[in-house]
């Protein structure tokens, strides 16, 4: 199965409907956010960036399809759902002190913080429009599941940050965040297009089953790439999340493991989170913490918890009934999510 296609093919439909959407805001937000996008560069010519993996809206096309409807029924779904997760990014990146994305200046180190919230709020609203204007049954249930998911997202955010001045944090607690922050909306790209072409609850509930444990699997992988990602491929800092103390799962789970590595790592970010320079702590530093959670345990144990949230996945399309080459398809996908790179 060409997953290159797959998600090309989601960024294809998608790219013309989410290129109107943008071209509605007020300017300077429609040049702030087509520059979020990649299609400009921060001067404003036409650039050709890297746009993201269109991983939600490849799902929510192939949702579609699983109705017997044609791909294009889940476009509106695909492009609302990619709306919210730019919103997320953009609001994410600022409060998280990001300067890079998709190796470039994130949008408030390029155009400010107030342009980035205001673009952000402005995703959201349109994300809800572009279903609402369909103006029919389906595009209304569509729309509640999408504001449920993003409700979820915005709860797993505030997690998140909560839990940077936590010392410890239960592998629970870092799950349940997970599942709202990436999980949800993952879910919903999984479904809505489904729902756009008249699918009953019981298929939508089980498509975002899948889309959860997905996810789940998908902010696994996210993590151990924050950690031991290769720059030139993520887009970002080397060690990336201990850079901005997150609790992600490998760090989560090195500190439960106990030992001698799990003790020191727990030692050293409860000093971290008390030193005034931090900021300043050099590579050897960051890659002395990286190799406690190894030690620990950490990277193991989130690596096989991408593989059992890919199974869970999985197993929930077993109660649905869809053409096989669509079946295909999603299996192909989260393959797809628990082997990438970036």
């Amino acid at each position: 199965m060409d997953v290159t296609a797959l998600l090309e093919r989601g960024r294809t439909l998608a790219t013309p409907v989410l290129r109107a959407a943008i071209d509605r805001l007020a300017p300077p937000m429609d040049t702030v956010g087509a520059y979020h996008f990649g299609w400009i560069d921060a001067a404003g010519n036409p650039a050709d960036g890297d746009g993201g993996k269109s991983v939600r809206p490849a799902l929510a096309v192939l949702s579609a399809e699983v109705t017997g409807a044609a791909p294009e029924v889940g476009i509106p779904g695909a492009v609302a759902v990619e709306l919210v997760h730019n919103f997320s990014l953009l609001h994410d990146d600022l409060m998280d002190g990001d300067e890079q994305r998709r190796h470039r200046d994130t949008v408030w180190k390029a155009h400010g913080p107030a342009q980035a919230i205001l673009v952000g709020d402005a995703l959201m609203v349109l994300a809800n429009e572009i279903l609402l204007e369909l103006d029919t049954v389906e595009a209304a249930r569509a729309t509640r599941r999408l504001t449920m998911a993003t409700r979820a997202l915005i709860d797993g955010q505030a997690q998140d940050i909560s839990y940077e001045h936590r010392e410890r944090v239960t592998v629970e607690e870092c799950l349940e965040m997970e599942g709202n922050k990436t999980g949800a909306l993952l879910a919903c790209a999984c479904s809505i297009g489904a729902v756009l072409g008249g699918a009953d609850d019981r298929t939508a509930d089980a498509l975002e089953k899948y889309g959860y444990h997905l996810g789940l699997a998908f902010q696994a992988v996210d993590d151990l790439l924050g950690i031991w990602g290769d720059p030139v491929s993520t887009g970002k800092q080397t060690w990336s999340d201990l850079r901005q103390r997150k609790k992600s799962l490998p760090v989560v789970a090195a500190l439960a493991a106990g030992g001698p590595a799990s003790e020191q790592l727990g030692e050293l970010l409860a000093a971290d989170a008390k030193a005034s320079d931090f900021e300043n702590f050099s590579e050897e530093e960051f890659a002395a913490r990286a190799a406690l959670i190894e030690e620990a345990g950490g990277r193991r144990w989130t690596a096989d918890e991408a593989r059992r949230q890919h199974t869970v996945a999985i197993e929930a399309l077993d109660s649905i009934h869809m053409p096989d080459p669509v079946r295909d398809r999603f299996m192909a996908l989260a393959d797809f999510v628990v082997v990438r790179k970036r």
